[in-house]
């Protein structure tokens, strides 16, 4: 099976991981919790498989634009 990046849609710091590395996700599943000018916004899978990799920790900042996971 193909991996997939999932990319952070804003820039912020990682406020809760939601899904650990070896879950299984469905498409849509959020996989963490980016907190960005005092809003959560989740960052989901784009398809359903399995957390291979996880780029980030919490409370780590990250930018627009950035892998955080990898589904495979």
């Amino acid at each position: 099976m193909a991996r997939v990046q999932v990319l952070s849609e804003v820039s912020g710091s990682v406020w809760k991981i939601e899904a650990a590395i070896g879950t299984e996700v469905g498409a849509d599943d959020t996989i963490l919790i980016i907190e960005s000018m005092k809003m959560e916004i989740p960052v989901s899978s784009p398809r359903a498989g399995r957390v291979v990799e996880l780029k980030v920790a919490e409370g780590e900042p990250v930018k627009e634009g950035q892998v955080v996971a990898i589904i495979e």
